[in-house]
């Protein structure tokens, strides 16, 4: 029986593919094939010297092999404060965890935490700040948080009448859009707009986006200017010299992690605590997998699902490496049909699955037994229109 089920499920994922006419048209490249926008300290120092300025960064806003804070120390640029996101100023903290403020070793430079006790600026930290240059890495995915940590900043610094420069950076999942669109009501931190799962905007693209269709609050305006890419284009899968937060390790894990990343809203185990998280799944139960891992306490995820105990699933990485033969799109094959296997014997799903997702909806499809296809049929109508929204603010080809 094991093995007809496990037939069974290779099948349905093979024709899942095939089923699909939408293919990759993508092309893997290396970081230094593109000049971000950090990168073009021309541009954009005539519009920081001789002010007082506010950093938003973490372990990932490079320039080569230095970090932005300390090029722009060495610029004569007078940096007063450092705000750093989710995984902390030096992205080593695990998911969700709660990040204090501190001190930067290096340079006495005080940090102030926004996913601590506040994720919005108050104004009182705002005090004083002339300008503010933000600098992240994104992976063009919704519930990854960056893209809510810069609604906030930009929110609060058009509240301050404070001017925001994003330097931009490329989006490695930038060559499509898919996913259901978050719906009202379903609005947190790992979804604050209506927009899908994959919107295919890079960070100053979505930056623009945010301002132009009102999103702040208020319908206030932020005083932005963004220093565009070079070199760039949509259907770059671009390999990231960093790694943007401590499970996503390399471009394997950063592709799979917007099909991958519903399964942290179920029972499934995504490979946290091993050394390739997200580019595998799996469940205690799960016997019909043809891998087997077993997490333990690692940095950046000192206490996985499962620990210590064999988890049975699938291994991805060779999908992801087969990346132009597969359609250009989230892959539910994998959700749906670990459903169908564990459903029975277990409670599935968990409350952060609806977060996720942004909606009731594809919990609700998935338990109601609709296929893939069916699925994908319903986002048609929300994504087209989305599509049309995001066309405005493209900055690239």
């Amino acid at each position: 029986m094991s093995s007809l089920r496990h037939f069974l499920f290779i099948t349905s994922i093979l024709i899942s593919v095939a089923a699909c006419s939408q293919k990759s048209t993508t092309k893997l490249v290396a970081y230094d094939e593109i000049i971000s926008g950090d990168q073009q300290l021309e541009t954009f120092l005539p519009l920081i010297i001789d002010k007082r300025v506010a950093i938003v960064a973490n372990h990932a806003s490079l320039i080569g092999n230095i970090h932005l804070v300390d090029t722009l120390l060495k610029h004569g640029i007078n940096i007063v404060k450092i705000f750093s996101p989710e995984h902390g100023f030096r992205g080593t903290a695990d998911a969700g965890e709660t990040i204090s403020d501190g001190t930067d070793q290096g340079t006495g430079i005080r940090i102030l935490s926004l996913y601590g006790k506040y994720k919005k600026p108050p104004t009182s930290e705002l005090q004083g700040i002339e300008i503010l240059v933000f600098d992240l890495q994104d992976v063009g995915v919704r519930f990854f948080t960056y893209i809510s940590t810069l609604t906030y900043i930009m929110e609060a610094c058009a509240e301050e009448n404070i001017p925001v420069i994003v330097l931009d950076r490329p989006n490695p999942n930038g060559f499509y859009i898919d996913g259901p669109v978050l719906e009202a009501g379903f609005e947190s931190f790992v979804g604050m707009h209506r927009v899908p799962v994959v919107y295919g905007m890079t960070m100053g693209e979505y930056a623009l986006m945010v301002n132009g269709e009102g999103w702040l609050k208020d319908q206030i305006l932020c005083d932005l200017t963004i220093i565009p890419l070079k070199n760039y284009r949509h259907n770059y899968i671009v390999k990231l010299p960093v790694k943007p937060s401590p499970n996503l390790p390399n471009w394997q894990a950063v592709f799979l992690y917007p099909s991958l990343c519903f399964f942290e809203g179920s029972i499934m185990s995504v490979g946290r605590g091993t050394d390739f998280p997200f580019q595998v799944y799996g469940h205690p139960d799960f016997l019909l997998g043809s891998f087997v891992f077993t997490p333990e306490s690692k940095p950046g995820a000192s206490n996985p699902k499962y620990k210590g105990v064999s988890c049975y699933g699938q291994n991805l990485r060779g999908y992801a490496e087969n990346y132009q033969k597969m359609p250009a799109q989230l892959n539910l094959s994998w959700l749906i049909e670990s459903y169908k296997f564990l459903n029975t014997s277990h409670d599935f799903f968990t409350a952060y699955f609806d977060k996720l997702a942004g909606t009731i909806k594809l919990r609700k499809q998935i338990e109601q037994g609709m296929s893939e296809e069916e699925i994908r049929k319903s986002w048609e109508e929300d994504l087209n229109e989305f599509k049309k929204i995001k066309e405005k603010y493209l900055l690239y080809e």
